[in-house]
């Protein structure tokens, strides 16, 4: 087979066969590493103890699996939210920005990714514990009399996983914004906008995808996110990735655990299906207006 026949007739173009045979590796590590754990895994929630849905009946009977799911799904959309309204300032000047400024925005946002995502929890962990720099500062500007606790709470969970998760929102906002022609917000205040009706008349709507890209990518992988719960939240404010991870290690119950990872799928699968039947995800990614 010659490789002609992996071009188009152009002779500049993949045909259909080429770029097949380009994402086979791709496919088969997904088969590999991904599929075939999955699916084994959701088969042990129905095969064990018995062929059957009982460890699914299970979660549904008991009250606290169901406040665990809640609690999660309430904290991941809590994350992506405070992700957004962080992250769409950030975005902006990024792309207003030039020279020095731009690159050190950038760096500051690219930084977090050169260092493990146990040691920015770590600090959390530090910043919030009582004697912590975050109770000094309030005791020293007079909003608490004495050290209070923030560490192994919600807050605490969801104020270090925004840190953690915010990059993940400011690069596809910024994809979609440094898309939009300059010459949009000049024609606007032409006129007659000023720059808060030029924003949401113009900016936001032209932003979107890049908004709905990021918003869906931080709320899937904090709906799953397991180290900074585990680290700072308490046995109350559990999450669903910790009720799994405490189901194998500590009670060595793989068919259940299996069947909260199955739940936790189906809930991702349901999102991810609703998202890209309301809003088309190749707009999302490619910040396409």
């Amino acid at each position: 087979m010659s490789l002609s026949s992996f071009m188009q007739p152009d002779g500049r173009n993949l045909s259909k066969a080429g770029i097949t045979l380009l994402m086979a590796p791709f496919f088969m590590l997904i088969g590999i590493a991904f599929l075939y754990p999955l699916i084994s895994l959701l088969s042990i929630s129905v095969t064990e103890p018995e062929l059957g849905f009982q460890n699914y009946e299970r979660i549904l009977d008991t009250p606290v699996y169901g406040k665990v799911l809640l609690r999660t799904l309430w904290i991941a959309l809590l994350v992506s939210i405070l992700s957004l309204f962080l992250a769409f300032p950030v975005a902006m000047a990024m792309v207003s920005s030039g020279g020095a400024m731009a690159v050190f925005i950038t760096a500051c946002i690219l930084l977090p990714f050169w260092s493990s995502v146990l040691v920015r929890t770590a600090a959390w962990a530090v910043l919030l514990q009582r004697n912590g720099i975050v109770n000094d500062l309030l005791q020293a500007i007079g909003i608490i009399d004495a050290p209070v606790r923030l560490l192994y709470t919600q807050g605490a969970v969801v104020v270090a996983m925004t840190h953690v998760l915010m990059p993940f929102m400011v690069l596809p906002i910024y994809g979609a914004l440094r898309n939009i022609p300059q010459d949009y917000g000049r024609a606007a205040a032409i006129c007659g906008a000023g720059p808060l009706r030029g924003f949401i008349e113009v900016t936001l709507p032209l932003a979107m995808p890049g908004v709905l890209g990021g918003f869906i990518l931080v709320f899937l992988t904090a709906l799953g996110y397991f180290i900074t719960p585990a680290l700072l939240g308490s046995p109350q404010e559990m999450m669903i990735a910790t009720l799994i991870s405490q189901q194998l290690r500590e009670f060595l119950d793989w068919p259940f655990a299996a069947a909260l990872v199955g739940v936790l799928t189906l809930f991702v699968t349901a999102i991810t299906l609703v998202f890209s039947r309301v809003f088309r995800f190749d707009r999302m990614l490619g910040g396409q207006v």
